[in-house]
């Protein structure tokens, strides 16, 4: 991959239920130069998860000595459990300009967006186009127990409060029309003057050329 910029930092959060995790798959299959931020967790994985490729499963001890050592980018803790960012894979995209993407709630993303990095984010939120779908989205995957779901309902509230917070805000009606915005937004990041160190040069010719007429 031709490294003419240096890669972005794409935020998508949204309440459970909402659509970021499948949004952020379809931009993955869009584009493969892209990378996914794996998160690491102190939850358990659920049926067909993968160490290392949905989740970096840890032990809670494991976890909070990553955090001391200044291993993670952000962490916070939601519904009992620990999530957070390493570090490392995500500066290593950046310096080989390829674009990371994070699956992350409200917490998380501030506190990229106060990291050293963040002036390298775009941040998106996704709504639901209404409570009752929202809550209908969570029962039809059939993961979790109606406790769960309640919780996640009672939690929705309080991330919904955050859009204001971000860059962008998506309202998920339909996936496709969303998907579609999500990748104009993508693409108009990308081609910002300040992401393209290249333009110095590239003007420094044009005036060459002025010059030699």
């Amino acid at each position: 991959m031709a490294q003419d910029r240096r890669g972005l930092l794409l935020i998508l959060s949204s309440p459970s239920g909402a659509g970021k995790s499948t949004l952020t798959k379809m931009l993955m299959a869009w584009d493969a130069s892209m990378r996914f931020s794996v998160s690491a967790t102190t939850r358990k994985p659920r049926a067909g998860e993968a160490d290392g490729r949905d989740y970096f499963f840890r032990s809670r001890d494991a976890f909070e000595g990553m955090v001391a050592a200044g291993e993670m980018l952000e962490h916070a803790e939601v519904f009992g459990n620990f999530y957070g960012t390493p570090k490392s894979p995500v500066e290593a995209n950046m310096r080989e300009g390829r674009d990371t993407v994070f699956d992350i709630d409200w917490q998380g993303g501030q506190q990229i967006r106060n990291s050293a990095l963040g002036g390298d984010v775009v941040s998106i939120f996704v709504l639901p186009p209404s409570i009752a779908e929202l809550d209908r989205r969570l029962r039809s995957r059939g993961q979790d127990s109606d406790e769960v779901i309640a919780g996640r309902m009672a939690k929705s509230r309080d991330e919904i409060s955050h859009w204001a917070e971000y860059d962008y805000v998506l309202i998920n009606e339909d996936l496709g029309d969303t998907f579609e915005r999500l990748k104009t937004i993508l693409t108009a990041e990308r081609l910002r003057r300040t992401r393209q160190p290249m333009l110095n040069d590239f003007v420094r010719g044009l005036n060459k050329e002025f010059l030699a007429r």
